[in-house]
Parts: structure tokens; C-alpha cells; sequence
């Protein structure tokens, strides 16, 4: 089936080049492409989980939950120069 998308020009010539290079075509390529977007998207793909991280202590250092800034740019410059 014939259809008709619209690619960014630097897109396009960057996809040209590596068909050229790998010596396929670039109908080959973009079929390539979309087959592999479609895999990793499809319903046997797991969906994104972030993991939880947390850390051990008590919580955070003083004037750091009051959200104030400058010891919160002091802490996380401290010890990296004058």
C-alpha cells in the first residue's frame, strides 16, 4: 500500500545515508522502524514501572525542609571550592 508521511528534511537525509549504507532501501528501513516501535509499544510489552528508591537516615537537614534556598545551594555546593 502506497501512502504519503511528512519527515523532517535532516531526518529523511540522515535515513537515506544509512539505508545507503547498510545497502537496503529506505522503504526498507522505515518499515524496520515502525515494525520495532510497534513491538516495544504493543500489548505484550510490559508498561513502565519506576522503581522506588529511598534512603536511610532522618529525613532531611535542618533549613533544608523549611525550603530554604541558600543553605539548600550551600549544602549541595559544600566542600567544591571557596
Amino acid at each position: 500500500m502506497k501512502t504519503t508521511i511528512e519527515i523532517a528534511d535532516a531526518l529523511l537525509a540522515e535515513a537515506r545515508k544509512v539505508a545507503d549504507r547498510e545497502g537496503t532501501t529506505l522503504r526498507a528501513l522505515v518499515e524496520e522502524g515502525l515494525r520495532e516501535t510497534l513491538r516495544s509499544r504493543g500489548e505484550g510489552a510490559p508498561p513502565f514501572q519506576l522503581n522506588l528508591v529511598t534512603f536511610a537516615g532522618d529525613g532531611l537537614q535542618p533549613g533544608v525542609a523549611e525550603g530554604a534556598w541558600e543553605r539548600i545551594r550551600d549544602l549541595a555546593y559544600e566542600g567544591r571550592g571557596a
